[in-house]
Order: structure tokens, then sequence, then C-alpha cells
């Protein structure tokens, strides 16, 4: 996975201030984490600020999370009579994101103070500005300096910042004047083929190395010794799915990821493996070109192609890795209109104490309130757990610090985290055993994470199964450990090919790829419960909790994981000493979860545990009169609660039909609803004409259920209305 460094809340380290309601000045908790966080980065000033340079800004605003939360959590989970429930982000937005007047005022500050390219975004929860770093200095008290650590080279304020008194009680903060990268380059790549020392410790340590099983695809790939997709596939049972014709069709999947890729590049990957690749669309965050090709989008991609080749798009969400850029990257899936995606696999985070010093708690609230919003609309959201075991705390130089700490937003009780193993193959590619990721004895935190927040109590759905009071994770592992790892093609310099060895095929790692692994798997699932008129997973958590109580749904729907664990105490600087946590053992454990997922088990749990899709019905009013009136009548029912529209093709003589709409109205009860489908004035036109020539004009009028982006989930048997009958009189 993409690591994220720490930044600070005061002092040269400055990323937010979450101001007290007397004096608007951060708190003095977090500005002795910035103080930590900035020793450790041995941040230096090297000179004040740009004073042109626009600076990209979120605001977290006031709104009503709590309620959302309730809403949320009633849609998500099993046996609520509102399970499966699920609302668009219009009306999320509008029923518990920041009020009218918030959002106005808001505004109108921002604009009188200078502010450009001010919008609140579609989930109601955050403003979005840019500022010149000369205004910004004025408006929030402080200077601005450039900074540079070992690394890089950033802007931060110089003091604690000050909310304007005119934003108190409306934002709880600025998140943006620090743009520290909060992203380390590089992905986990272990070539055995490349790396005698990696090579020489795993042949002497394991029996894990070169790949067990039996590999698939072109001979380079063979030749890398990491694992195939017939290998990991088929371990994981997607199989089934795969033989009754599943794949992904129709489903969308969105990646969050702080670098590029080649086309070109996945093209090979899916050449070499014969898959068929799905449409790959990148969408830019705040950027206006794609970037630089990676390695993190290229294992990500490529991994999530393997395990569903006939989605109907991958959306790649490009962001830049400062803090206000990568929370946006974490709503715009839910805002890219036409583009809903029904998963979303974020292959980053930063440790829960560097994320408190990052964003500040009103920056943590407002994106739990987004990562609710999407879970209330049906959304599954992904993240992986880290690479670090239990200590995913890293210096700016990516050392693990020598205390428990997990990663966030997989520590989210909206996320599901995704953990780390290694694997056994039969020769028929299923599995004889499996361990928990930890290669800390040769690379010194490289393992699993998991452990307990300090951040979330424990949610519902972990009551009975976690004895800690507090948010443990992960909740499910896949496959993750650098050796041997996953086979890949990508020529991203210097990520995948460096300057000894330019073979564009390596072995690389991490939660990062377990992520969208799992992501593809859980898309088939959707698919298979569309095709069976079952609602979509959506947050996925509660259910999967639900399996792990009952005995037998636990065994056929989880691989258990009981060897090893990921405490990475004894491997890095430090007293050398376990930090106690954590081990892995029957059922659920804070090392690997519940442990990997088998799909197809999952999808045929699934279909007996999700509410049926909605249905919906249209009826046609009497006596209309569709020219004069300008529109036609329809009477639409839902079988529940639905956002529905009225559609009507109609047709002039012989000519080709064109297409009317109503607006898109949301049924709150089985009461149904009179709606109008207005024609547009050159409709109106063209029907005048056809009267006057005296032809048959008939509407087909059907009813459809949409999804929050407007994608047609149902449609009701069309009813015919006959326009004008075309006969002679």
């Amino acid at each position: 996975m993409r690591r994220l460094v720490g930044l600070g809340c005061a002092g040269v380290l400055a990323a937010v201030c979450v101001p007290s309601a007397a004096t608007g000045r951060v708190p003095a908790g977090l500005a002795a984490r910035a103080a930590r966080v900035g020793a450790a980065a041995r941040a230096a000033r090297v000179g004040a600020a740009g004073r042109p340079q626009q600076l990209s800004l979120v605001f977290p605003l006031t709104a009503d999370e709590a309620a959302l939360t309730r809403f949320a959590r009633a849609v998500s989970t099993p046996g609520s009579p509102r399970y499966g429930h699920y609302e668009s982000i219009a009306k999320l937005s509008e029923r518990f994101g920041a009020s009218p007047r918030t959002r106005g005022l808001v505004v109108a500050y921002l604009r009188r103070a200078g502010a450009r390219q001010v919008k609140i975004d579609a989930t109601g929860l955050f403003a979005d500005a840019s500022l010149s770093a000369a205004r910004a200095e004025q408006l929030f008290s402080t200077q601005l300096h450039r900074v540079r650590t070992g690394r890089y080279g950033f802007i931060a304020p110089a003091t604690a910042v000050v909310v304007p008194r005119a934003l108190r009680g409306l934002v709880g903060g600025v998140i943006g004047l620090d743009t520290q990268p909060l992203a380390s380059p590089g992905v986990l790549r272990a070539d055995a083929r490349t790396d005698q020392r990696i090579r020489t410790a795993l042949q002497a340590q394991s029996g894990y190395f070169p790949a067990t099983g039996t590999p698939g695809g072109c001979s380079p790939a063979q030749a890398t010794k990491g694992f195939t997709p017939a290998q990991y596939l088929t371990a994981y049972d997607y199989g089934p799915l795969y033989s009754a014709g599943i794949s992904g069709q129709g489903e969308r999947v969105a990646l969050i990821e702080i670098d590029g890729f080649r086309k070109s590049d996945i093209a090979a990957f899916a050449t070499c493996f014969g898959l068929h690749l799905p449409p790959v669309g990148a969408f830019g965050v705040s950027v206006s070109k794609p970037f630089v090709p990676g390695g993190e989008a290229t294992l990500d991609i490529e991994a999530l192609a393997a395990a569903a080749p006939g989605l109907r798009s991958i959306d790649v969400y490009e962001s830049q890795p400062d803090p206000a850029d990568t929370l946006k990257a974490l709503t715009a899936p839910l805002q890219n209109t036409g583009y809903k995606p029904q998963v979303i696999s974020a292959s980053l985070g930063l440790c829960e104490a560097d994320t408190d010093a990052a964003v500040g708690r009103a920056g943590i609230l407002a994106s739990e309130g987004a990562l609710a919003e999407a879970a209330a609309s049906g959304i599954t959201f992904l993240a992986s757990s880290g690479d670090s075991g239990s200590a995913d705390c890293v210096t700016s130089d990516g050392v693990p610090e020598d205390y428990l700490s997990v990663n966030y937003p997989a520590s989210s009780p909206w996320v599901t985290a995704v953990g780390g193993t290694n694997l056994s193959l039969t020769p028929a590619n299923t599995l004889s055993n499996q361990v928990v990721w930890n290669d800390g004895s040769l690379e010194p935190g490289a393992a699993g994470g998991g452990g307990s927040s300090t951040l979330f109590k424990r949610p519902s759905w972990q009551s009975g199964i976690v004895a800690s009071g507090a948010r443990t994770l992960p909740d499910v592992s896949m496959l993750a450990d650098i050796a041997p790892g996953y086979a890949v093609y990508c020529t991203a310099n210097p990520d995948c090919v460096n300057t000894t060895v330019r073979d564009p095929w390596q072995t690389v790692g991490g939660t990062s790829a377990a992520t969208p692994l799992l992501a593809g798997g859980l898309a088939l699932v959707d698919e298979d419960l569309r095709l069976h008129d079952r609602q979509d997973l959506g947050f996925v958590d509660p259910l999967l909790y639900t399996l792990g109580r009952n005995p037998a749904a636990a065994a056929a729907a989880f691989s258990d994981v009981t060897a090893i664990g990921n405490d990475v105490g004894p491997f890095i600087a430090g007293n050398g000493l376990p930090l106690g946590c954590c081990t892995a053992g029957p059922g659920y454990d804070e090392a690997s979860g519940w442990g990997s997922v088998n799909v197809a088990a999952l999808a045929a749990l699934a279909l007996g545990a999700q509410p049926p899709v909605v249905g919906v019905a249209l009826s046609l009013p009497g006596r209309q009169t569709p020219i004069a009136r300008r529109q036609i009548l329809a009477t639409v029912s839902c079988s529940r609660p639905c956002l529905m529209r009225a559609v009507a093709a109609v047709t002039i003589g012989r000519s080709r039909p064109f297409t009317a709409y109503s607006r898109a109205y949301g049924l709150r009860t089985q009461a149904a609803k009179t709606v109008a489908i207005p024609f547009s004035p050159h409709q109106v036109s063209e029907l005048r004409a056809g009267r006057w020539r005296r032809e048959r004009i008939v509407a087909q009028v059907f009813a459809l259920i949409v999804d929050p982006a407007g994608n047609v989930e149902r449609k009701s048997r069309a009813s015919a209305l006959t326009v004008v009958d075309g006969r002679r009189k």
C-alpha cells in the first residue's frame, strides 16, 4: 500500500487547525503531537512561501453527522427494517449535510475574502476553495514558510492557525495550509531473480518461495516465480462465478490513487494471462493532466482487472498526495455524475495519530461523514490495513516506530479493512495452508496491518466478537506477502524498472494488492445479486460479521488463518521486544480478521441474506391530451422506498422515436405518485406536425428505478398510450 507520512498541526508542520469555541486556535493536544511528528521528520525552514502560490483548501462544515450515522447504520444492518433502503448522495446531502444557511455563509465569506473556485461538494460536508498564500496568511493569522525534510519540499504554517471569527461554528477547521506530501514513493517489491539477498533469505527461512501451485500465463510472468491469476483466483474461489458467466458485467469499481499508469502496461498484463481488459478511465482530483505512471496504480489496476475482467469500467481517481486533495479524493467517486461505483478501493492510508495531526478531529469527523454517506448510498468501501504490521506509524524515512498503531481509513467503522496473508497451494491451486504475512525478520516492519483503533469505539457489528472496546482491524485478509508476491507488468521508473534490471515483469506485494483483488471479488458478488434481483452488498462488514457468528456460514465464506501474527516489535528499532499484538488464532483475530474470503461461497450466502430489490409498476391515467397539455401523466408505485422517474418513448409514424423524461422522485412509502413527463418545445413541434399529417403517434411509457448517480437499476413493464390514432376521419 501507499504509506502516508505524518504531518502536524502547529509549529512548522501545521496542516489543519481545529478551532476551540472560544479562540479558534488549535487544541494543545494536537500541537504536542505536531512537535513529535516535526522532530521525526527533521523539517527545516528554507524561506518564505511564494506569496502568489495558490493553495487548495478544504473546510469541514458543521453538519448532522449523528443523524447520518443512525441512517447509514440502519440501511447497512442485516435484520433492520431499513436494511438495503439506500438513498442518493444528493438526498443524503440535503438531509444530513450542512444547512443551506451554513453553506451560504461559508461560500459568501470565502468569496469576499478573495478565494477562487469556491464550492460546496456533493456530500454537503465540505467547502472547497483556492486561496493565494499571501491571502491565506492574512486570513488565518499565520506565516507560511517553505520547509524541507530530507525528501520533500513543501509549504507549512510557522505558527498556530486561527480560524476567522466569521467562520467559527460554521466550519471545523481548514485543511491544506500544509502541503507536505502524505505519501512516500515506491511499492513493496521483491523480485527474487534480481535480489540475491532476498532470494537466499526466503529459501532459507520458508517454504513460500517460489509460489506453489500451477502458474498460468506467458513464460516471462511465470519466470518471476510470483503468483499468477490462475493461482490466486482459484485459491479464493472465484472460479465458480466465472463458470456461471459472472465476471463483473455492469459493475463499476473506483480506485483512489496518488500516481498514474500506462494503459500499455495493463494491456500487456491482460494479454499475458488471456484476460478481457475492462475500460480503464482516469479522473483527476484537482489536477489538470494525467499523473506520471507509478507502481501503485499499475499494481491495483492489474489485480482488479484479473479479478473482475468483465467490469463495466475501472475508474481511477488520481489525486495529489497533500492532505486537502487526498481528502477530496475519498469523496470524488461520490460526486462523479453517471459514474457511481458499486465498490471503492483505497490502497493508501496514514496511521491514526498522524491522521489526527494531518486533518484534525474535525477533518476526521467530516471524512467519516463522507464514508457514512457512501455506505448509506449502497457503496462498498475497502481500504488496505497497512504494510507495517501492528506498528503502522512510520518516520518520514518510512521506518516503523516502536509502538502499536493502526491505519486510517482502514480503521473507519464504515470501511472494510483488508489485511495480508501468504499461502501454499496444491497443484490444482486450491489452498493447502495460509499464514499471516510477516516478513519482519527480513524486512523490518513488512507485515499485514492490524490492531485496535485509538480513534473509534467498537462498532455494534463487532460486539460479542471483539473483547476490546475499540474498533479492531483487519476485517478479512488476502494474499499480500511480497515474497513470492504477485506477478505484474510495469514499466514505471523508478517504481518498477530500476537501473540494474529493466525487465517489466516484477513481483510485488502489500495489502495494496490484497485490497483491489477483494474489490473485484465483491463486484462479482454484486453482479450475482443483481442477476437474482437482490440488493448490492453496500457496506459489507455487518454481513461479514453476521456470517462469522454462524460456524457453518463462517466455514464456507472464510478460510481461517491461525498461524503466525503481525507483531513486528522484535524487528524494528526500539527495545527489541514484542509490541503485544497481534497473534492469529481460530475465528476472528486482529492479525487476519476472519481470514481470507471464499468469493463464490460468499456470493451464495449473500443471496440468502440480501433483501430483494424494489419492484416498480406504472399505470396511465385516462383521458389524457398530451399535445395540448405538452406532457404525459403516469402513475408510479414502488414496493418500498425508491428513487424513480418515468420515461416515454414516442413514435410518430415511421420515424425514429424520441424520448421524454420526468424528474427523479424519491418515494418513501408504497403510495403511488402521479408524475408529469414533459415534452420539450421541439418535441411539441414534432407532435403537432405529426398530428397535422394525421400520422399515428404512440407512446410507450415505463418507470425506472435509478441509483444515486442516475443509472438504471430496474424497469417496469411498458404501457402504451395512443396520442393520435392516425386514421383519417
